[in-house]
């Protein structure tokens, strides 16, 4: 592919990730009405969202491991088009029941779309000019994650839109991405063949699902060690455990084992858990401190974000093109995971009082930290990865950075939640007011309906409750920047599967020639 058909064909798969990714926090500001309309409860507010993440991370790596197998092309736009039709069935959802099924199917697309277009970008360009184009991606990826709330709010407040162009909104405009992929994408495909592991495929997303419900569900429907809740933490367990046998003794695996003895993806992998973890958890909890905490409109909540997604997409392109230039990925992922560290140091001051300039100011110090860390990080990986491990490689990060987002929300959005709601009762005790006045311990309160009182406690019980969340958070970051201080700092190459396969043909060629048989026609 020439340097234009490349630009072309990265734009189409950014569009393409992009509204994927959108999908994912689009709900956030929108779903306090969502649940209103559809008359849901606290528990199907969770659902909304961690159903498509969940979905999400327990088919990244099939994914991956088919674009090893089968056309990278297909299997890109065939995730696209399953993620269209279950965006067109969200938007048409009666019930939280059809929304909530709906969003699973949406979370098998994205998990196809985010896991393929970096086998794509991987398969197009050489390791050295990749670092140039993830910045494009990731500030696709990353923008998307932190703007999906902001869009949301500006659909619900907008006079004849309503929540339901959350979800139909992303269906022109994957279709227009699916249009381009079809016109610009051309990816070489090498002929291996085709031996799928099923079992693999079945153990892994099904212990997976099994684990994130034992951490999304645990201390709401079902207690953490109850039996319902032991069921699915042993049942995840039994099932990865049996999956890793698996993966050791099957011709083509999943998730190659082998992966793992490269001592830079597994700290790449320690690290991209980390970032997934931050990307997706910051705008769903700023969405209810800016709206529970501070009293400010979906709209308003979403524009207060712009400072880390103006400094994500600043970061992650200056970043990528400093690492295509020279090589050198070291310093710039240790500068990034600096300023994570720093950046939830700073979040754990937060409070109901904090200037919001001071807000917006800690979100960019974030923004930048995830801009110069997220999509470099898997410039490492894939240049660590045989070429023939590209798609299970790219899939196994995206997996882990899915996983790590879903964990969070689960994770930090309870201590969050818990947090809120002991204050508030501690609030309402002080002020003389009955518990019940603002809400049970399973909904989320609605400022507009609620006494000046009331809805003067329920601001102060999230907005200080915000900082004590972060604090629990920042060790991560740590944990993070401890695992990129380890990586070693190699000098990316040069050489893509484009040159690979061309320098093959040619090689083959020759050889045929020198046999005395006719090349070509």
């Amino acid at each position: 592919m020439t340097p234009g058909e490349i630009r072309r064909a990265v734009w189409a798969l950014v569009l393409g990730l992009f509204v994927t990714m959108i999908a994912g926090t689009v709900v956030a500001n929108a779903l306090p009405r969502i649940m209103g309309d559809l008359h849901g409860s606290s528990t199907d507010y969770t659902w909304v969202v961690a159903t498509t993440l969940l979905l999400m991370t327990a088919t990244v790596p099939v994914w991956g491991k088919l674009a090893d197998l089968l056309n990278k092309k297909m299997l890109l736009m065939l995730g696209l088009a399953i993620f269209t039709v279950g965006s067109a069935l969200a938007g048409l959802a009666h019930s939280t029941t059809w929304l909530i099924a709906a969003r699973a199917v949406q979370g098998v697309g994205a998990g196809g779309t985010s896991a393929l277009t970096q086998v794509a970008l991987a398969a197009m360009v050489p390791p050295r000019e990749r670092a140039r184009y993830n910045g494009y991606v990731g500030s696709a990826w990353a923008i998307s994650n932190v703007s999906g709330p902001l869009v949301g709010g500006l659909i619900v407040d907008t006079p004849g839109l309503g929540w339901r162009w959350c979800f139909y909104l992303c269906v022109p405009l994957s279709a227009v991405a699916f249009v381009m992929l079809g016109r610009t994408l051309r990816i070489p495909n090498e002929r291996r063949p085709v031996r799928i592991d099923y079992l693999g495929a079945t153990l892994i997303p099904g212990g997976v699902g099994l684990l994130l419900l034992w951490m999304t569900l645990g201390g709401d429907l079902v207690g953490w060690v109850s039996g319902a809740g032991l069921a699915l933490l042993l049942g995840g367990v039994a099932a990865l455990g049996l999956a890793v046998v698996v993966e050791t003794r099957v011709a083509e695996p999943i998730v190659p084992p082998h992966l793992f003895r490269e001592r830079t993806i597994v700290l790449a992998v320690v690290a991209t858990v980390v970032t997934g973890a931050v990307s997706i958890t910051v705008p769903l909890l700023f969405s209810q401190y800016f709206q529970l905490g501070r009293g400010c409109t979906p709209t308003v909540s979403g524009l207060l974000t712009a400072p880390m997604v103006c400094a994500l997409a600043v970061s992650s392109n200056i970043g990528g093109h400093a690492i295509s230039r020279t090589g050198r990925f070291k310093g710039i992922l240790v500068g990034g995971a600096v300023c994570l560290c720093g950046g939830l140091a700073l979040f754990s001051t937060i409070g109901a009082h904090t200037p919001l300039p001071a807000v917006g100011a800690y979100l960019a110090v974030v923004g930048v930290g995830l801009g110069m860390t997220a999509q470099n990080l898997l410039v490492v990986v894939q240049n660590a990865a045989a070429r023939g491990d590209l798609g299970a490689a790219s899939g196994t990060v995206a997996f882990f950075r899915s996983l790590g987002s879903t964990a969070s929300v689960a994770a930090l959005g309870a201590v969050y939640g818990d947090r809120a709601a002991r204050q508030l009762g501690t609030g309402l005790a002080a002020a003389g007011l009955p518990a019940g006045t603002a809400a049970d311990a399973h909904s989320v309160p609605r400022l507009a309906e609620l006494s000046g009182p009331v809805a003067a406690v329920v601001r102060h019980a999230y907005g200080n409750a915000l900082g004590h969340t972060w604090l629990l958070g920042l060790p991560l970051t740590l944990v993070a920047l401890a695992a990129i201080l380890a990586i070693p700092g190699i000098r990316l190459g040069t050489t893509g599967d484009h040159d690979i396969a061309a320098s093959s043909d040619i090689a083959a060629s020759s050889e045929t020639s020198a046999a005395g048989a006719p090349v070509g026609g």
